[in-house]
């Protein structure tokens, strides 16, 4: 009896040991990160292959028409203009001389023309009055025939000095056309970006086919836009009018809607590179796009499907096959799963899934695979 119990004992004490050895070799579940899946927006985009450019729908290099210097310049770079606006005058001293030269012409082709057509009303009356005289037998016929004739030659001469009179106008609008020439004005409202001269310095026109920096470089804020350019491949599915966001380098934390306003009709063959098209965005937002420069650099994804209050997963826990991994009850279980709508964001799950799951996001790290115990990196830094 004694025996029986010693063995007993011992019995007891290897069961204790070797539950003891099992608890301190166990493995340690690993640590996985989790998203529940949740009801959301899916989106289905394409995105621009290099970054695109915030433009302005309006842009104009001016530069004068006739070569000269420069007399005055009222505006400086950052200035807001109006329509018409003077930007820079050329120095005019000759031609403002012509002009007065001109109206002092006209003045006095005015004043001859009225001599001579006053003196072409006498002669009229003079005729009229030797025809009443020759019907009563006062006149010869040779003295109405000369008033007759006189009177002709002076309203001829009248004629003649009024033409002189229109002519000298006109010479007076040459030289006002000429005038106008040696100024610049604004074609519409905008920002003077660049102003390429001073006072005194010497302008020219840009010869043919030779371009030169603009003397005033005038841009349109009011209206902006992106121009990006997209792969050939995803090009054929973009249609004018579709949604599109817009995020920008220089601002980070915004995100902003547009409308695809353009597309280039025509691919860009560029060495070394995909080929693109270019499209260009619409910004459709008033109020927050005040203060967006020209220039600036811009990404930008155009909507082309949309799901909304969807049944969603992160993408990056889709696996091979179109497969994911749940933890359940502290275990990880593979699940097969079938994709909707899908972008590098999210996808759309239509079957496989329901809202509550929890999907693995960290099955890329070591030890993660179905079958093995798991705890939510939250639990285990707790722990």
């Amino acid at each position: 009896m004694k025996h029986l119990k010693l063995i007993f004992i011992i019995l007891l004490g290897l069961i204790a040991l070797t539950a003891l050895v099992q608890w301190f070799t166990r493995s340690k579940p690993v640590e996985v990160t989790v998203h529940q899946v949740e009801l959301g927006i899916i989106q289905n985009r394409v995105t621009n292959t290099r970054a695109g450019t915030v433009k302005a729908c309006r842009r104009a290099g001016i530069s004068p028409a006739i070569g000269g210097q420069i007399a005055l310049l009222p505006v400086t770079e950052g200035d807001l203009v109006k329509p018409d606006q003077v930007l820079m005058v050329l120095w005019s001293g000759d031609q403002v001389a012509q002009l007065a030269l001109a109206k002092r012409e006209a003045e006095a082709s005015k004043a001859s023309a009225r001599q001579v057509c006053i003196m072409a009303a006498v002669s009229k009356k003079e005729s009229h009055r030797q025809q009443q005289l020759m019907k009563k037998g006062l006149t010869s016929e040779e003295l109405v025939d000369k008033a007759d004739g006189e009177a002709h030659a002076q309203q001829a001469a009248c004629s003649a000095a009024q033409a002189t009179y229109q002519v000298s106008q006109a010479r007076i609008n040459v030289v006002e056309t000429a005038l106008e020439r040696t100024q610049l004005t604004a074609p519409f409202a905008g920002i003077v970006a660049k102003v390429n001269g001073e006072i005194g310095e010497f302008v020219t026109p840009s010869p043919v086919g030779i371009p030169t920096p603009p003397a005033i470089d005038l841009i349109d804020i009011s209206c902006l836009y992106i121009s990006a350019p997209i792969d050939e491949v995803d090009a054929p599915q973009i249609q004018v009018g579709m949604p599109a966001n817009i995020s920008l380098d220089a601002m980070p934390k915004q995100l902003f809607k547009g409308s695809v306003r353009r597309i280039a009709p025509y691919v860009l063959e560029r060495e070394k590179q995909a080929r693109t098209v270019d499209v260009e965005v619409d910004f459709l937002c008033q109020d927050e796009c005040q203060h967006m420069l020209p220039g600036y650099s811009a990404d930008i994804e155009v909507i082309l499907q949309e799901s909304d209050n969807t049944l969603r997963i992160p993408s990056e826990a889709i696996l091979e096959g179109s497969k994911v991994l749940l933890l359940i009850e502290g275990q990880l279980q593979e699940q097969t799963i079938e994709i909707g709508l899908s972008n590098w964001a999210w996808s759309e799950v239509t079957s496989g899934l329901k809202a509550g799951d929890e999907v693995v996001l960290s099955v890329e790290h070591k030890g993660v695979k179905a079958g093995v115990d798991a705890v939510r990196k939250e639990e285990a830094v707790k722990e």
